[in-house]
């Protein structure tokens, strides 16, 4: 029976040489030479029955989430992933294929998403067990002005790179990383606060305001509603805007700028941008509607720890 070796055989031999890689998969560490600039690191856990259902979604998609996932964090701070680790922890009876059909179909989705953005996957480690599908993904990108969550200010503009809600009906499991947007906006204006969207619009912009102790009022009209907010809307019973409020997994970027910098990406923007409010002095999230301001609870999602 084929064993934890020869799946490592198998992941060398579709790994390809990369810049700044000098030993991959196979050894005790890798071996890189890191690029200039800061070094960054996010990790992200996917465990099945939490971020997906291996029931429901293919083994590619769930390679393509867990790598997505990180790739976004990346951007979130206008950085460039270069570098992934992989470690899985396998179910030894998965339903309709193997253990190893699994493992390289997992392999399959993770290096498509890697592919797109030019990340070497170096190493990690597999496992066998009695429960679900667990996986693993860090990844290392490097920034020249990385941007934190704790730099918004008050008169700042709040943008988002894209429409929002509804991601169960298959965003969720196929993540777009906003790498590029991310470093197009820091070459065009100075960004002073970013996050990428995966518990909500709401829950994470509260924790971009909790790090830089600020409030925020947001525009209710402006907030660009995807149109699988709406077709969620009609099986939930929820209005479309809460959907693009709270759902998350959208992937997309909430960031904060100052006045000059507003007015050019209100102009010209090098990527597609929606103002949707304003931060404030104080503390407490806002939406304003018809003119009436009440308060705005976040409802995204929360591990329980």
């Amino acid at each position: 029976m084929p064993g934890e070796f020869d799946y490592i055989r198998g992941v060398r031999g579709r790994t390809r040489p990369a810049p700044g890689v000098l030993v991959g998969p196979g050894d005790d560490c890798a071996v890189l030479v890191p690029p200039a600039g800061q070094l960054l690191v996010t990790t992200d856990l996917l465990t099945e029955g939490v971020d997906f259902l291996l029931a429901e979604a293919s083994p590619e998609a769930v390679g393509r989430k867990a790598m997505g996932v990180n790739l976004s964090d990346v951007a979130a701070m206008a950085g460039t992933p270069f570098a992934a680790v992989v470690s899985l922890a396998l179910p030894r009876h998965p339903p309709g294929m193997t253990t190893r059909e699994l493992a390289d179909r997992l392999d399959a989705g993770l290096r498509e998403m890697a592919d797109r953005f030019q990340v070497a996957i170096v190493g990690g480690d597999t496992n066998t067990w009695d429960g679900g599908l667990v996986v693993n993904v860090t990844v290392l990108g490097r920034a020249d002005r990385p941007v934190p969550r704790d730099g918004a200010k008050a008169g700042d503009a709040i943008f988002v790179t894209g429409p929002l809600g509804g991601s169960l009906l298959g965003r969720h499991l196929d993540p777009t990383p906003r790498v590029r947007e991310a470093l197009a906006l820091r070459d065009f204006v100075e960004l002073h606060a970013m996050i990428d969207i995966s518990d909500g619009f709401a829950a994470d912009l509260a924790h971009v305001l909790a790090e830089s102790g600020c409030g925020a009022e947001i525009d209710a009209a402006a907030v660009p509603v995807h149109a699988d907010a709406v077709a969620r809307s009609r099986l939930t019973g929820r209005t479309p805007l809460d959907h693009a409020l709270n759902d998350g997994e959208d992937f997309e970027l909430i960031f904060t700028v100052g006045g000059p910098d507003e007015a050019a990406l209100l102009a010209r923007s090098p990527v597609p941008v929606v103002r949707v409010g304003r931060v404030v002095a104080g503390t407490g999230l806002w939406l304003v509607a018809g003119g009436v301001r009440t308060v705005l609870t976040p409802a995204g999602w929360v591990h329980a720890v």
